[in-house]
């Protein structure tokens, strides 16, 4: 399953084969897809990851992150929004300051290369067979 924060990028869960000595695991890894304004990643690389196109996408659900909140749902709609606006804009502007999500991991720009940098309590919590595996091939 994944989600997508419009104007940044969409998170997803993917299965991948991993071929070890003797056996095949079925690895459960996080992906970032980077969806950002063109025009805010010109002079930027980027990682390109390929989502499967059997994995349902669904969009950001504002209500239970308003639930969670306590915050009514325009105002944390407005949020996001603003601040991914304002990310894009500090990017365009060459500020590569660093993108922290709770418990998941850091967009960064290091040398005009952007990547999601997963933290690895978020790699092995979705994956307790093969943690290692599944770290290695994140």
């Amino acid at each position: 399953q994944g989600v997508l924060v419009t104007g940044l990028g969409t998170f997803v869960m993917v299965q991948e084969p991993f071929h070890g000595e003797g056996e095949v695991y079925v690895v459960r890894r996080p992906v970032f897809w980077l969806d950002i304004d063109a025009l805010c990643l010109q002079e930027l690389t980027f990682p390109t990851v390929v989502i499967p196109g059997d994995v349902k996408i669904k969009p950001l659900n504002y209500r239970w992150l308003s639930r969670a909140t306590s915050f009514p749902r325009h105002v944390v709609e407005g949020c996001v929004q603003e601040t991914i606006l304002l990310y894009s804009f500090q990017l365009r502007n060459r500020q590569h300051l660093a993108f922290a999500f709770k418990d998941i991991g850091v967009l960064s720009c290091k040398d005009d290369v952007l990547c999601m940098q997963l933290y690895y309590g978020c790699v092995t919590g979705l994956e307790s067979k093969a943690s290692r595996i599944a770290l290695l091939r994140t």
